[in-house]
């Protein structure tokens, strides 16, 4: 069953904020390998001119992911979550995500399309800081296989 078109530009409620720990920061560069001391040592990082250590440019998947669980779980969308892939991610930075942040997540439906039975769901996730300012937007893809034939 597509999807429902009219989805397109609804967004959804600002998450609750979630607060960026130096240990989580420290924990996912370890986890994708990235030995940039800016992600662990706070010295490091301010000799590059950030007040703490940053995270990793895909350390916000885990929260806009988590964002775009309201997009899925909303059962007027139609969408069946078991037949769903990730199809693609990707970010635009305004700043460097910071330990200490306090960020919130606003989704927005891009985009609905069909393709070869498939339906294409794009997810826009606003990542605004405490003091409301725009620290990232991260786009993902979902992929929403059609039924098989019987």
């Amino acid at each position: 069953m597509a999807l429902d078109q009219s989805f397109v530009g609804r967004s959804y409620p600002p998450t609750e904020p979630y607060e960026v720990g130096r240990e989580k920061i420290r924990e996912f560069a370890e986890a994708v390998g990235d030995a940039n001391p800016a992600y662990t040592d706070a010295e490091a990082a301010k000799a590059l001119g950030h007040p703490d250590v940053i995270a990793p440019p895909t350390f916000v998947f885990a929260i806009t992911f988590k964002a775009a669980g309201q997009v899925v779980a909303d059962p007027r969308l139609g969408l069946d979550y078991s037949r769903v892939v990730h199809g693609d991610q990707k970010f635009a930075y305004v700043r460097p995500v910071r330990a200490g942040d306090l960020l919130t997540v606003t989704s927005t439906i891009e985009t609905i399309r069909s393709m070869a039975g498939n339906d294409i769901l794009d997810i826009r996730g606003e990542v605004h800081d405490q003091n409301g300012e725009h620290v990232v937007t991260a786009w993902t893809k979902l992929v929403a296989r059609g039924a098989e034939e019987a």
